[in-house]
């Protein structure tokens, strides 16, 4: 690929730290500058990252020496930073959610688009063996026709472990868009996009409290609701059922059950790149552990980032925007129908990615 693809960073909270794990060093990209909200935290930043450069976000954006922004800011902002990307000509990989509302994402599709620039969004964890092996397994026949999925996400809450946990509770978090996005992706790569869905939802209670950290007891709002059900229609006719919710404690069922007319597949948690693949057969004894078939072996967060670098205009990203922006009006197709009663036809749709071969 020649050179090393210059990459920003804007926004250095938690998350950041996955992503520079796999991003520094590696030999496709070199991280030229970043920039935070927090100063002394970019410079901080700056200082583990040779070559790399602490600046404010108009200087990063502008920068002749970025090509590519990685925008890990908070979801409210991931619309405003991703557009002045796109006009200043950047290629753009963001986290998820793409934006906190769907006119937004269909926005950054579109300027993007005709700005000639690419855009991924997380996540990229089903581009591990974990999500990949499964795909193989439902490709490959072994459950048959599929006809039906199951997915749940059950905790109490990132305020328990999470110093700074307000945005969870506010537009673009919540259950639903928070931990929906590895849910609803992997379900699309092993079954394709939806096209319609029916949900309902509810809210525990109008506070949580700080578990951790120098904020330990503080109250915060909650302004969304934290437990959202749903049932996705898929396009060829496949049924899913979701649950996620930040008001239960624990649950005993897999992260995603795919069910088909000679067999069932338990999916490993979409939210990790890794983790068993078992499937059990109709007739059969028992359930077996798959071998590892395809995915990115230690893959971790910022291998979609390197996918979209790969792609370079040759062929779609694996994460790319149209997947971001599909799953993007799931979830608020999911929170509209809760609220208005009723049935949502969605307006976009999605190509399965192409698979991702067994990659040491």
């Amino acid at each position: 690929m020649g050179d090393p693809h210059r990459v920003g960073i804007v926004g250095l909270g938690f998350i950041s730290r996955a992503y520079l794990t796999t991003l520094r060093g590696h030999p496709a990209v070199r991280i030229t500058a970043v920039a935070d909200l927090d100063p002394a935290r970019a410079v901080a930043t700056a200082a583990e990252l040779p070559g790399a450069e602490a600046v404010n976000v108009e200087r990063l954006l502008g920068g002749a020496d970025v090509d590519t922004v990685l925008n890990l800011t908070v979801p409210t902002a991931h619309a405003e930073i991703t557009l002045r990307a796109i006009d200043a000509g950047k290629n753009v990989f963001t986290e998820k959610p793409l934006a906190v509302t769907f006119p937004e994402g269909r926005e950054i599709v579109e300027r993007a688009a005709a700005a000639g620039v690419a855009v991924g969004c997380a996540p990229d964890t089903v581009l591990g063996t974990g999500t990949q092996t499964a795909r193989a397994a439902i490709d490959g026949g072994l459950v048959g026709r599929p006809l039906a999925a199951s997915a749940v996400m059950v905790t109490p809450g990132h305020e328990r472990w999470h110093p700074d946990p307000d945005f969870y509770y506010t537009a673009g978090g919540g259950p639903l868009f928070d931990m929906g996005p590895y849910y609803l992706t992997a379900l699309i790569h092993l079954l394709g996009p939806v096209r319609a869905v029916v949900g309902a939802a509810s809210r525990l209670r109008p506070e949580r409290v700080v578990g951790s950290g120098a904020r330990t007891g503080e109250r915060i709002p909650v302004e969304v609701d934290t437990h959202v059900s749903g049932v996705l229609e898929h396009a060829d006719g496949a049924l899913s059922t979701i649950t996620t919710s930040f008001d239960g404690v624990a649950t005993t069922a897999a992260p995603i059950e795919v069910h088909g007319e000679t067999g069932t597949l338990a999916v490993p948690d979409p939210n990790h790149f890794d983790g068993e693949s078992r499937l059990v057969e109709l007739g059969g004894t028992g359930w077996r552990t798959l071998p590892t078939s395809a995915g990115h072996v230690g893959a971790g967060r910022g291998t979609g980032l390197l996918d979209l670098v790969a792609a370079a205009g040759r062929r779609p990203p694996r994460a790319g925007g149209e997947l971001g922006l599909h799953v993007l009006e799931t979830m608020t197709a999911l929170l509209r129908s809760a609220h208005e009663g009723r049935r949502v036809e969605l307006t976009t749709t999605a190509e399965r990615p192409p698979p991702v071969p067994l990659t040491p």
